[in-house]
C-alpha cells in the first residue's frame, strides 16, 4: 500500500497567506472607516436642510430643490 501524505505546506505558501491575511485585514478596516464617515456625513444631512438650485438649460429659469430631512434640528 502506499502512503498518502498530504503535502506539505512550504515556508512561502505561509508568508503569502500572512500577507493576504493582512491585506484583508487593512482593507477590512478601510471599508469600517469609510462606513463611519458616510454614516456621519448622511445623518448630518438629514438633520438639516439641503438646497439645490438648479437652472433649465432650455428656458433659463431658476428652480429651487429643498431636501428635508426626517430628523428635527435640535438647537
Amino acid at each position: 500500500m502506499v502512503n498518502q501524505r498530504k503535502p506539505a505546506v512550504e515556508q512561502g505558501d505561509k508568508s503569502d497567506l500572512e500577507h493576504l491575511k493582512q491585506r484583508m485585514d487593512l482593507l477590512d478596516q478601510r471599508l469600517d472607516n469609510i462606513d463611519s464617515v458616510m454614516t456621519a456625513v448622511v445623518e448630518r444631512l438629514m438633520a438639516s436642510r439641503v438646497s439645490l438650485n438648479v437652472t433649465c438649460p432650455n428656458c433659463g429659469k431658476n428652480m429651487e430643490i429643498t431636501i428635508v430631512g426626517s430628523v428635527k434640528p435640535t438647537l
